[in-house]
């Protein structure tokens, strides 16, 4: 029996650079030695869905790995709906790819690329949420990052929730920050990235994007979800 297929979920965008990288993202994961079969889904913005891709695997089974930072409606609600349309009989959808250490890892790669230097102060910029749940993931994700650097990180949100990156920047400064540094807490690039360039900070670093410990964190949610459908089958 071959291994389940693995659906890599993400928050679709207009940014084809987002498009461009979300597909080397999958093509990375794919090339990995004994990798199984990738396919990409979106729950917004564009095409396919994950509905259509579980259908496309028709008695394939499937593990489905969100690629978010954060569990909030996407994951507990989007994703489960999908699954539940596509009628699929065989899959099961792993936890979110965040907060783990190994995204806090990348953030420390792309804040040292940016420029970021020892006394600077850090801001930690997520999308934001209405989910206490995902809000609660974005605070997981800040300390792990703090404990990285061994320095403090502030929490701002560049769409939804408070506070707002530009008011964070600023308070910092009033506070006496010779340097903000801004870690883009955003998978890929897109409209909320590029919001950070105006939130006034000295500098802002790349999203998370391609990298092998963000490759290796997707295997092992997958190979986590394998091991759940074996034990669901079992029963």
């Amino acid at each position: 029996m071959s291994a389940p297929a693995l659906v890599l979920v993400a928050h679709g965008t207009r940014s084809t650079r987002g498009v461009q990288m979300i597909a080397a993202l999958a093509e990375a994961v794919a090339a990995e030695p004994g990798a199984p079969r990738v396919r990409t889904a979106f729950v917004d913005v564009l095409g396919p869905s994950p509905a259509e891709v579980l259908r496309d695997l028709d008695s394939e089974a499937a593990v489905l790995v969100p690629a978010f930072l954060a569990s909030g409606y996407h994951v507990y609600q989007d994703v489960p709906r999908e699954v539940a349309e596509s009628g699929h009989g065989a899959v099961t959808v792993t936890p979110a790819m965040g907060p783990d250490s190994a995204l806090a890892g990348v953030l420390v790669l792309r804040l040292r690329a940016a420029g970021w230097r020892r006394g600077d102060a850090v801001v930690l910029a997520a999308a934001g949420s209405s989910d206490a749940r995902a809000r609660a993931d974005v605070r997981r994700a800040a300390g792990l990052l703090a404990e990285q650097l061994r320095a403090p990180v502030r929490i701002a949100y560049v769409a939804t929730g408070a506070p707002r990156v530009p008011e964070v920047v600023a308070e910092l400064r009033a506070a006496g920050a010779e340097r903000v540094v801004v870690a883009s807490y955003l998978l890929a690039h897109g409209l909320f990235h590029q919001r950070l360039h105006d939130a006034g900070a000295d500098a802002v670093a790349e999203p998370i994007g391609v990298h092998p410990a963000i490759v290796r964190l997707i295997l092992s949610r997958y190979r986590s979800g394998v091991r759940e459908l074996a034990e669901v089958r079992a029963r």
